[in-house]
């Protein structure tokens, strides 16, 4: 009797779980919240045909979660490779109840009990990270770099980054990592001592969010740290709306930030301020820097229409984030084109009737023979002025002159008796300064409104472009010729 008890206590020392502890491997699986985690348990040959199962606890009759002859039970899966001898358990919608010690567990049949070729210790955690993370401001269209720190022991692990804040697919996720350096505007680079580079290029404010620096262990959960990376809008606080004209000078303010006192003032002119060209090359343009005000102001001497445009205050070559100002720039070229076309058509047209009245003044005391009106035409050549003369004089000189015309002349007229008459030539002029003037066109007038064989009114207006930026020239001359 005693001798079976003794057997009887053996046999159950030899199958109990406990015991079995003691001598059979511990298995490590982690987890995350809301996620699942995998069970694989190995086993001898031999064993290939026996059903397995997952228990937990000391494996009672209710501690058994599920075996292969059920293949699916709740939130349980299991399969079995019977090639390699494993068969794995799937736990899906982890909770933290799920933490805990596990068993792997073949049934054996007859008298002898079950067999546990393993236990497992599972550690479920939370699916977020971390409690600290690293604030990293940067601004649109800039770059930013981040610097993800880990242990010496993980020199030669893979590390990765991805955006987000959940390690369960972080890896899977993963923007860049140290076997895919670069992917589009992502840079991975590893010192292999201590710390992983990310460089992240054109920036948007959709790269705005939460990144996770991860380093793959292998055997257990990963290690990570966090970073918050802001993208300001890269826009300036101040902007500005200018309106001048043509040939005017006009004044920019630029206020910058007073960090940017000791930097290199400028002005550009583009659509972006990343892809504008410097001013500061063009003669027209000077600057003034006021350090007391942090401001700056740039002058134009002499507006052009090209001039129009946006323009952008740089105190910072690298353009980071800051308080900038921008200016939209309008140059009027129809204020000017109403001064060079309509001045000088009203003065023309006035003069004209003058001298019509002046014309029909002078027949009036001729012969009224009732000779027909012959038309001749004459042009004139307006004589040089220089661009000095065009800027200072800035009003309408008028001059006139008188002289006698011989045969040569167009209007020289024969009496009847084949005696030449005397023709008196008045000429009568006038220029004008109105501005610039684009265009070099000649018109030349004639009006006939005497009633004497000779009398002859003659127009000539002459414009003259010098070149950009000088005044148009306009010159009148009306000839006036009649019998002396």
């Amino acid at each position: 009797m005693t001798m079976q008890r003794l057997q009887m206590l053996l046999f159950f020392l030899i199958a109990s779980p406990c015991f079995v502890s003691s001598k059979r491997p511990l298995i490590h699986v982690f987890g995350y919240e809301g996620r699942e985690a995998k069970v694989s348990c190995s086993y001898d040959a031999g064993y290939e045909d026996y059903e397995k199962y997952l228990c937990r606890n000391d494996c009672g009759s209710n501690d058994v979660l599920i075996t292969t002859t059920e293949a699916k039970k709740n939130r349980f899966t299991i399969s079995d490779d019977i090639n390699k001898k494993v068969f794995t358990t799937t736990i899906s919608n982890l909770q933290y109840s799920d933490a805990g010690k596990y068993w792997c567990g073949v049934t054996i049949s007859g008298i002898l009990e079950d067999f546990y070729p393993a236990e497992v210790r599972l550690q479920v955690v939370k699916d977020t990270c971390c409690d600290n993370s690293t604030k990293v401001p940067s601004s649109e269209g800039g770059s930013v770099s981040f610097t993800c720190s880990y242990e010496s022991r993980y020199q030669n692990n893979l590390k990765y980054m991805c955006r987000g804040n959940r390690p369960s697919t972080c890896l899977q996720q993963a923007v860049v990592s140290s076997i895919k350096k670069q992917d589009t505007r992502f840079t991975l680079t590893d010192d292999k001592l201590s710390t992983f580079t990310v460089n992240i290029t054109s920036l948007t404010q959709q790269d705005s969010g939460s990144y996770l620096c991860g380093v793959h262990t292998n055997t257990g959960l990963d290690v990570f740290s966090a970073v918050d990376l802001e993208v300001k809008e890269w826009c300036c606080v101040k902007s500005n709306k200018l309106r001048s004209s043509m040939g005017h000078p006009i004044t920019m303010q630029c206020p910058y930030p007073p960090q940017h006192g000791a930097n290199r003032k400028f002005l550009c002119k583009g659509d972006h301020h990343r892809n504008c060209t410097d001013m500061m090359t063009d003669t027209r343009f000077t600057l003034l820097d006021n350090v007391s005000t942090s401001s700056f102001l740039v002058m134009v001497s002499e507006l052009a229409a090209g001039d129009s445009g946006t323009y952008w205050c740089g105190s910072d070559s690298h353009w980071s984030f800051g308080n900038y100002t921008n200016i939209q720039l309008s140059v009027d070229v129809a204020a000017f084109n109403v001064v060079v076309f309509i001045v000088p058509a009203v003065l023309v047209f006035v003069l004209i009737f003058v001298m019509v009245m002046v014309c029909k003044h002078k027949c009036h005391k001729g012969k009224a023979t009732g000779a027909n009106v012959e038309t001749t035409q004459q042009q004139h050549k307006a004589g040089e002025i220089s661009e000095s003369d065009i800027y200072e004089n800035q009003d309408v000189v008028v001059s006139s002159k008188q002289r006698k015309s011989k045969q040569q002349n167009s209007c020289s007229r024969y009496d009847a008796g084949g005696a030449e008459q005397d023709l008196i030539e008045s000429s009568f002029s006038i220029n004008l300064y109105p501005g610039h003037f684009l265009h070099s066109h000649q018109a030349n007038l004639h009006l006939f409104s005497c009633s004497s064989p000779c009398s002859l009114l003659s127009l000539q207006i002459k414009h003259h472009c010098p070149g950009r930026f000088l005044s148009d020239l306009v010159s009148l001359s009306i000839s006036i010729a009649n019998k002396s």
